[in-house]
């Protein structure tokens, strides 16, 4: 039988609240990416995701969740691809830009059209990137999932950047 934390030891139970959910998550570490897409001009969009996943294999996917006010989404539905920048360490400031709801975020980094799918790769910030093929679209609360099929990945080995408790990180060094 499994050991049992005791009520006591617990804090009183909240209201289930927004606020409440985000310090709830907030304790949950991962790591951080730039989703990024191009517009039917060319023109590059993205924003700062840490709400995505793999989901198999068989073939490769990925799963990404886009606020439904994202104009971002509307772009990525269009266009049926996305990008995966995974951030290394040294990718807070690529973070916080993509988080900044700035109208043009990507004036101040540079980036490069990715080999198989022509979207936007954040060359000195990512040291990974999954080119994606989206697949299904699915409305969960207030945001969107989005499965895509990975058609191509760049990597490079560097340590990851993290967030959690509403801060940076880095991977340990030796880990």
């Amino acid at each position: 039988m499994p050991d049992s934390v005791p009520a006591s030891a617990l804090d009183s139970p909240v209201q289930q609240d927004a606020a409440a959910f985000k310090e709830l998550m907030s304790a949950f570490p991962s790591g951080v990416a730039v989703v990024t897409v191009t517009d039917r001009t060319g023109e590059p969009h993205g924003f700062t995701c840490s709400s995505l996943c793999s989901v198999g294999l068989a073939p490769p996917t990925l799963l990404i969740c886009v606020s439904n006010r994202s104009g971002t989404l509307a772009i990525i539905r269009d266009r049926g691809r996305f990008a995966v920048n995974l951030l290394h360490s040294q990718g807070r400031h690529a973070a916080e830009v993509f988080s900044s709801g700035a109208p043009d975020r990507f004036s101040s980094l540079p980036w490069a059209p990715t080999q198989r799918l022509g979207l936007p790769h954040l060359v000195e910030h990512a040291h990974a990137i999954a080119e994606c093929e989206v697949t299904k679209t699915t409305v969960a609360s207030d945001h969107v999932i989005v499965l895509g099929e990975v058609a191509a990945v760049t990597y490079r080995q560097e340590p990851p950047l993290l967030y959690g408790l509403r801060q940076y990180a880095t991977w340990p060094s030796g880990a």
